[in-house]
């Protein structure tokens, strides 16, 4: 199941989020913002669900390995924005569900992940904050040079000389905006061309990337821009189709397709995310060439679910889950619908369904199974519920959702100082520090002092507040 939160905290992450391949920035020194997580995470929403990051880390696994990053730990995270855009932070590659639901084959998005991977192999974070700090350092030289001249003219009253100051502060500015943004472009096409790279040496082609760039350029021209290629931070489409397409069909996997297995898991993962972000319309309007494909009739059925439709839902992914039995989403789905009949004890049968068909043991199907046994409320399967969200949240400390479910299992038991504690967890996470410190110091009245959990609790009461 889809769920929509805003991006966790993070004490010791520090990121310089750059965009990918579509935001032409004009005029603006700020082509890169350097912000901690904590900031982030009053403006970066962050979908979680376990079938789409299942299948975007299969996209960027071999990618990530022939760049030789496999030991950095490089996670997908999914950003819940309409527009199609991806860009990396620290050791992070955001994508856009937009990104997702737009592109009709897994090798145009396989390229997009190619081309973040060529920014962290590149280095290219660190060397653009480099560049950032010496294109404000000209600019300040540049004003103060120009400022001493106004000064100068203003004490002798000549006025030219006033001018000029003003002029010099203004080109000194000028020119520091266009050599930094010279310098991002630059980045842009080394990042295309690692990518080609990668995807050649992973047997995959680069149509895809031709393909998305082939978008927005007809993007560009459909709205009339005229955009001075001096004053944005990305090569314009036709330049990056012109630099590329001789690299790109020079390639013995240029004309590869995607195997009908990955096309299908695309085509469900578009379904889904065209549901859960536009409805019914979205479905439809996603799979007008071919309405019968699998992905439409997921989409349809998630959409007939969150339309509050639940027998009709249920009928429609009982018919998926007959088409594929082992097919673990299809039962997370079934779950969710269940749970919102009001059969809780029938949800946690079919979440269990789906966590033991679920190969990659995602942490996020055994929170709802944990979750489901919860609302049953018997008391052998509230201690069981228990047990599964926090081996859960064992596996994804970040999950506000996670530490939610527990805060209300503990309290079900009658547990209240454990209770706390996870609703001060959840409150972290979520960036609700202040509230968090509230639960922290209310759970520590109940915890015996030193032990892990009271500790736990202390590090959250003594986490400093961001000033505003």
């Amino acid at each position: 199941m889809i769920a929509f939160r805003k991006i966790s905290q993070n004490k010791s992450f520090i990121a310089v989020a750059r965009t990918a391949f579509v935001t032409l920035i004009t005029g603006a020194l700020c082509v890169s913002q350097t912000v901690s997580t904590r900031a982030q995470s009053a403006s970066v929403p962050i979908v979680r669900d376990a079938e789409i990051e299942a299948l975007v880390t299969d996209y960027a696994t071999p990618i990530i390995k022939t760049a030789g990053l496999s030991k950095q730990s490089i996670n997908i995270v999914l950003v819940n924005n309409r527009s199609f855009n991806a860009f990396v932070d620290g050791r992070r590659i955001f994508i856009n569900t937009g990104a997702l639901l737009q592109a009709e084959t897994p090798n145009e998005i396989i390229g997009v992940l190619a081309h973040e991977v060529g920014h962290l192999a590149g280095g290219h974070q660190f060397k653009l904050r480099e560049q950032l700090a010496n294109a404000k350092t000209m600019a300040v030289v540049a004003g103060l040079v120009g400022m001493g001249a106004m000064v100068a003219g203003a004490a002798s009253r000549q006025g030219g000389l006033a001018q000029a100051g003003a002029g010099v502060a203004m080109g000194g500015t000028e020119v520091a905006m266009r050599g930094l943004l010279n310098y991002q472009r630059t980045e842009e096409m080394a990042a295309d061309r690692s990518a080609v790279t990668y995807l050649a040496n992973t047997g995959q082609s680069a149509k895809g990337m031709l393909t998305t760039f082939e978008r927005f350029s007809n993007a560009l021209a459909l709205t009339g821009t005229r955009a001075d290629p001096y004053r944005i931070s990305h090569p314009l489409p036709r330049e990056r189709i012109a630099n590329l397409e001789t690299l790109a069909h020079a390639s013995p996997y240029f004309d590869k397709k995607d195997s009908a297995a990955l096309q299908q898991r695309h085509d469900m993962m578009r379904g889904k995310i065209a549901a859960y972000t536009g409805g019914g319309a979205s479905v439809l309007q996603s799979f007008r060439k071919d309405p019968q494909n699998i992905g439409a009739r997921y989409g349809d059925a998630i959409a007939t679910y969150l339309n509050g439709s639940s027998q009709a839902a249920m009928s429609k992914i009982d018919a998926l889950i007959k088409e594929q039995p082992k097919n673990p989403y299809f039962q997370e789905i079934k779950g969710e619908i269940l749970l919102k009949q009001n059969k809780a004890a029938e949800a946690a049968k079919a979440f269990q369904k789906a966590s033991a068909l679920d190969s990659r043991k995602s942490s996020l199907i055994r929170m709802s199974y944990g979750r489901a046994l919860m609302l049953t409320g018997t008391p052998a399967n509230l201690k069981e519920s228990v047990d599964i969200i926090k081996a859960s949240i064992g596996r994804d400390r970040e999950s506000p959702s996670g530490y939610a479910y527990l805060a209300q299992a503990y309290g079900q038991l009658g547990d209240m100082p454990r209770s706390d504690l996870a609703s001060a967890e959840e409150k972290y996470y979520s960036g609700k520090i202040q509230e968090a410190q509230i639960f922290a110091t209310r759970a520590q009245r109940g915890l015996k002092s030193g032990t892990p959990e009271w500790i736990q609790a202390q590090d959250i009461i003594s986490t400093k507040r961001k000033s505003k």
